[in-house]
């Protein structure tokens, strides 16, 4: 197994999420005005972008060799960052074919994190940290607690020219999501 490439967790053994209405309010919503700091530096404020902009956002990545918190695996939808970061990544070209013009992460942990995790994964697009949960009370984003920590719970946002045109909640199994998006968006082309 190369560096880039991730063992696939046995979903059946995780508790997916269920769908509880907590983005019903998206779809049709304009995206705040809300700067954001980037893996690659850059400062980004999703409502000033115009294109096609797809956002799939995440509790947290782990860091190799450090255990997730405690009963990780027993919060359903907890489990599954990096196949679903690795996903995205493995399907950016195609995302891009299909008039994708931004592509992003999204998750409450610190820049300097996420850019240890981008880099790993090699990422063809950045990671935005939504820290002080702006972005989050703004647009009212499901969350959950973990270990003390507010976190995203798995969606993923397609944005056109700044408003919400679709939103996929739940995600699960998260290494097809990116799957997902890309027969989504093919669908609506035809």
């Amino acid at each position: 197994m190369s560096s880039n490439s991730i063992a696939t967790p046995d979903w059946s053994a995780i508790p997916a999420p269920k769908d509880d209405g907590a983005t019903r309010h998206l779809t049709g919503a304009q995206v705040p005005s809300v700067p954001l700091p980037a893996t690659d530096g850059t400062i980004i404020d999703l409502s000033s972008l115009r294109g096609l902009v797809v956002v799939y956002a995440y509790p947290r990545t782990g860091i190799p060799g450090v255990d997730n918190p405690p009963g990780w695996d027993l919060i359903p939808g907890a489990r599954g960052c990096t196949p679903q970061t690795c996903a995205f990544r493995d399907h950016f070209a195609e995302l891009k074919t299909l008039g994708v013009n931004f592509l992003f992460g999204l998750s409450t942990q610190k820049p300097t994190y996420q850019r240890e995790f981008a880099d790993r994964l090699h990422l063809p697009f950045p990671i935005l940290s939504d820290e002080q949960l702006k972005v989050t009370r703004a647009l009212r984003l499901p969350t959950f607690e973990a270990s003390g920590l507010t976190l995203l719970k798995r969606l993923t946002l397609v944005i056109r020219d700044a408003r919400i045109e679709h939103v996929f909640y739940p995600v699960f199994p998260p290494d097809q999501n990116a799957g997902d998006v890309l027969a989504w968006l093919a669908a609506r082309i035809r």
